[in-house]
C-alpha cells in the first residue's frame, strides 16, 4: 500500500495548493537530477514527504510511484492513490497501468521505471521514487536473480492444495524444503509461499540459494535511498489505524463491492491480495461483518509493515528517517547534495 497521512487530505495536500511557481530553480537542479528512492512501511508518511520535497523543488520533480497495487484501475480508496487535485498539480506514474484482473510483475516494473526515470531526467527534473513495494525497488535498484518463470498449471495444483488444506500447511512444507525462505514469511502470506514452493519445484533447489545468485544488472547511476518510518512501532500502527478507518469513510467498502460485482474477480487475483480488499471481499460475501473486517484489515496492515521494515532493515545504503522531524525534506535534499558528483 501506498501511504498519504489520509487519502486526499492533510497538510501536504494544502502546501501543494499554495505552491509558488515563479520561485528559481535550486542550483542542484542545473545538473543532472539524481533519482530519490523514498521507501519505508504503509502509513509511515512517505508521500507525505515527497509532496513537500516537490515543493522545495519548485515544481521540478516528478513521482514514480513503486506500488504493486496503485498499478491497478478502480483500486483507489483502498491503496490511497493520490487525489485528483494533487495528480493534476504533481506528475505523477506508474499508476492505473492495467485491469484488476491482468498481473504486472517486478520485472515489469524494472523496465517501465527505468524508462520513466529516463523520460524525467530528459526534462531536466528529479525523479522521486515513492513506495512500500520492497521487492520493486530490488528489482530496480539491484536487479532480479535469475529466477524459473511462473507456472499455470503449478499454481492451479498449489492453490488447490490451498483450498484444501491452507496455506499453513504449504509453509510447513516449505520450511522443510526451504527453511531460510519460510523463516522469513507469514504461514499466511499466500502469495510468496506460493511462489517459493514453486521456484523449488521448478528449479530443484531452494528460492533462497536461487535469490543469493548474482543478479541481472540493476540501476547503475547514484541513488539517494531514504527508509521513512516514525520512530515507535505504536506510533506507525496509530498512523495505520487512522488512515484505514479513513478510507472506511471514504468508501473502501463500496470500492470493493464494485469489484466484486464485475464477476470476473476473486480474492486470489494479486491485485485481489492487496491489504485490506481480501477481508472486506469476505465480508461482503457474508463470512463476517464489518467491524470483524476492520480488525482484520487492520492487523494484516500491520502484519505488512512489519515485514517491509524486515526487508528494508536487511538493505544496506538506505538513510532513516522520521517522517515527523520539521526538517525531514531539507535532510533529504542535503543527502542528495552530498552524493552527486
Amino acid at each position: 500500500m501506498p501511504d498519504n497521512e489520509l487519502p486526499g487530505s492533510g497538510p501536504a495536500a494544502g502546501a501543494v495548493t499554495d505552491f509558488e511557481r515563479t520561485r528559481p530553480l535550486p542550483p542542484a537542479t542545473l545538473s543532472q537530477p539524481p533519482v530519490l528512492a523514498i521507501a519505508g512501511p504503509t502509513a509511515a508518511g512517505k508521500s507525505a514527504l515527497a509532496l513537500q520535497l516537490w515543493e522545495r523543488l519548485h515544481g521540478q520533480a516528478e513521482i514514480v510511484s513503486v506500488d504493486s497495487a496503485q498499478v491497478y484501475r478502480g483500486m483507489d480508496i483502498g491503496t490511497a492513490k493520490p487525489d485528483a487535485t494533487t495528480r493534476t498539480l504533481v506528475p505523477h506514474h506508474l499508476l492505473d497501468l492495467l485491469d484488476p484482473a491482468e498481473t504486472y510483475s517486478a520485472a515489469r516494473f524494472a523496465e517501465d521505471a527505468r524508462r520513466v526515470i529516463g523520460e524525467i531526467r530528459g526534462r531536466g527534473r528529479w525523479p522521486l521514487l515513492v513506495g512500500g513495494t520492497m521487492l520493486y525497488f530490488r528489482a530496480l535498484l539491484q536487479g532480479l536473480s535469475d529466477l524459473p518463470p511462473a507456472d499455470p498449471e503449478l499454481r492451479a495444483r498449489l492453490e488447490a492444495e490451498a483450498a484444501a488444506h491452507g496455506w499453513e500447511a504449504l509453509h510447513r512444507r516449505l520450511a522443510e524444503v526451504d527453511p531460510e525462505t519460510a523463516a522469513r514469511l507469514h504461514p499466511n502470506d499466500a502469495q510468496r509461499i506460493q511462489r517459493a514452493l514453486e521456484i523449488c519445484e521448478l528449479s530443484g533447489e531452494p528460492a533462497s540459494h536461487r535469490f543469493k545468485r548474482r543478479p541481472a544488472e540493476g540501476w547503475t547511476d547514484q541513488v539517494v535511498r531514504v527508509a521513512v518510518c516514525p520512530p515507535s512501532r505504536p506510533e506507525l500502527h496509530q498512523r495505520i489505524e487512522r488512515r484505514f478507518l479513513a478510507m472506511i469513510e471514504l468508501g473502501f467498502v463500496d470500492e470493493v463491492a464494485r469489484l466484486r460485482r464485475r464477476g470476473d474477480l476473486h480474492p486470489d487475483l494479486p491485485s485481489m491480495r492487496a491489504v485490506g480488499y481480501r477481508q472486506l471481499w469476505r465480508h461482503l460475501d457474508g463470512e463476517y461483518g464489518l467491524d470483524r473486517a476492520i480488525e482484520q484489515g487492520l492487523a494484516a496492515t500491520r502484519q505488512y509493515a512489519k515485514r517491509q521494515l524486515t526487508w528494508l532493515r536487511g538493505e544496506s545504503g538506505w538513510h532513516w528517517l522520521d517522517p515527523g522531524e520539521p526538517n525531514a525534506a531539507a535532510e533529504v535534499l542535503n543527502l542528495a547534495g552530498s552524493a552527486r558528483p
